[in-house]
């Protein structure tokens, strides 16, 4: 049996980038950023005074970037993976490269969702695929160096602290450990750790959830919220569906807020670990790397998490409840 060949030039690789780093660290010394809740504006002078009429001001923050970016990834994306395919397609029909890879993590999503869903596969499939995809690429574009790195000086609001920056070429400047009265507003932020973003996900999924939801039963999915049909009939089993009908209505609206946390919490974690372990270990990269590493991990957990559960609470309004489920047998 022929053994494998061992390759141990990676190795070096591994060591030679330790050692770049470390060097590199040791010329430019990471400064912690600062760390707000609220996305940076880019311009301190709004592009809308009153926006709509009612909204107020509009600032370009530093999220719109980032969202037109991954809305013009994503069609990159997709124009490659036809273009794959249709290619395979006028040869041997086998797919190969990107569209290869695509089609079996498509096929793996659909089995999931026939398999929970049934019949309704076609319906909710769509939802589950696009929100899981668009999620992973909010989530992992963000890791891409640069990213909440790179960006425009802003002097610091009076009462705060900031640093010192130094002229690294032209018009580039980097910052200093030292204080000083400069912070930075990155040119790109990742939108899932602005909490509009994941709110409107978050408002947009729940919708669906009861258009599909109205598509299975029709009007009388609000039987499912509002059953008073009960009290009567029965009356004291009839006041407690009532009663877990508005249970239900409030669960509903408590999704929004559960899904828009859950997103915006674990990524914005991630935002404030990589920050702090990058400026506390600044010549240590193998550290922060590891980070990096853990990041992509719960990028791609939180997409698939986000998309499973909007696929579950679909599965979940198309099946039948309390009394109607029992006079349509």
């Amino acid at each position: 049996m022929e053994q494998e060949k061992r390759r141990p030039w990676r190795r070096w690789v591994l060591l030679a980038l330790l050692i770049v780093g470390f060097y590199l660290g040791g010329m430019f010394v990471p400064v912690q950023p600062e760390i707000t809740v609220a996305p940076e504006k880019l311009i301190e002078e709004p592009i809308f005074e009153n926006f709509l009429g009612f909204a107020g001001p509009f600032y370009l923050v530093n999220t719109l970037p980032t969202l037109i970016l991954t809305v013009v990834l994503l069609l990159i994306f997709a124009y490659a993976v036809n273009r794959s395919l249709k290619k395979s397609a006028q040869t041997d029909l086998v797919p190969r490269g990107i569209g290869n890879a695509t089609e079996a993590i498509l096929e793996v999503i659909y089995n999931m969702t026939e398999g929970a869903a049934g019949r309704w596969v076609k319906t909710i499939f769509p939802w589950f695929a696009t929100i899981m995809i668009y999620v992973l690429f909010a989530n992992l574009l963000k890791l891409i160096p640069g990213f909440e790195s790179i960006g425009v000086l802003h002097h610091t609001a009076p009462g705060h602290e900031g640093h010192a920056k130094e002229l690294l070429a032209g018009n580039w400047y980097l910052f200093t450990a030292e204080k000083g009265e400069y912070i930075l507003a990155p040119f790109f932020r990742g939108i899932s750790v602005d909490l509009n973003f994941t709110f409107t996900l978050a408002l947009l999924a729940v919708i669906a959830i009861q258009v599909v939801g109205f598509r299975a039963h029709g009007w009388g999915y609000l039987t499912k919220f509002f059953n008073f049909g009960g009290i009567f009939k029965k009356p004291v089993f009839g006041v407690i569906d009532m009663f877990m009908g508005i249970l239900e209505l409030i669960s509903e609206f408590a999704k929004i807020l559960s899904f828009a946390f859950r997103l915006f919490g674990n990524m914005f974690a991630g935002i404030v670990l990589v920050s702090v372990f990058g400026a506390l270990l600044g010549k240590i990269s193998i550290v922060p790397a590891a980070i990096y590493l853990f990041e992509l991990f719960i990028g791609i957990i939180q997409a698939f998490v986000f998309g499973i559960l909007t696929m579950v609470f679909m599965v979940m309004a198309t099946q039948g409840h309390g009394g109607e489920e029992h006079a349509k047998h």
